[in-house]
């Protein structure tokens, strides 16, 4: 199966300040969902660029990096103010959950120790699989998996992950490879995501941030 790629206008765990000049210049691509992080770029800068994205009939992720509850419910209000499809990150907290659930506003938080930034995911892939097990079970609509971020074994947690529980699963962080891209297809993973992996020309080192995005969604329509 063919997993969703999500494009995030990022670079180190923080937002780009030329995200609103790079999506007008990649929107002709064929990726529908696109996304951002929390930290970097103004608010209001941010608001134009959804409204930019969600005119180009693409959906809209906004990733929250930072780990406390406060911080948590400040992300999810402003991906609920700016119009968010999907909250993607947070350590999971009741109130977050109780806040999008009467929202057009998807969540799909952290399983797993998560902290650090960039952050860091540690632990068993046993207890990372519970607590996805747990999370699932307080009615939240997908999964944000730092598998490459993980201090073991990426490719098993993944599968691990997927095969355990029933709502989409996106392995996001540190996919710069082709074969990174080929573990996720192979898990059955809904979706992943890159960002810092194309600023850094990962997949063509002497090509444009453009022709680096264009060998990923070649690769996965070649690779489907």
């Amino acid at each position: 199966m063919k997993p969703e790629l999500i494009v995030m206008l990022t670079h180190n765990d923080r937002t780009v300040e030329n995200a609103i000049e790079l999506f007008d210049e990649l929107k002709d691509f064929p990726v529908t969902y696109w996304g951002l992080k929390d930290v970097g770029l103004h608010k209001e800068k941010k608001k134009f660029l959804v409204q930019a994205m969600r005119a180009a009939g693409k959906k809209t992720c906004l990733e929250v990096v930072s780990f406390s509850e406060e911080e948590g419910q400040a992300g999810a209000q402003l991906a609920a103010d700016l119009g968010f499809d999907i909250l993607m990150g947070t350590v999971f907290f009741e109130s977050i959950n109780d806040y999008v659930s009467n929202l057009p506003l998807a969540y799909y938080p952290f399983p797993g120790n998560v902290h650090s930034h960039p952050s860091i995911l540690d632990g068993t892939i046993d207890e990372i699989v519970s607590h996805a097990r747990q999370l699932e079970s307080m009615g939240i609509d997908g999964m944000d998996l730092l598998c490459y971020r993980f201090t073991g074994d990426a490719a098993q947690l993944l599968s691990d992950v997927v095969e355990a529980t029933t709502v989409p699963i996106i392995s996001a962080g540190s996919i710069d490879s082709f074969d990174r891209i080929a573990e996720v297809r192979r898990t059955g993973a809904w979706g992943f995501t890159i960002g810092t992996a194309l600023f850094e020309k990962q997949f063509i080192p002497d090509g444009s941030l453009r022709d680096n995005l264009l060998a990923v969604v070649d690769w996965l329509d070649g690779n489907g």
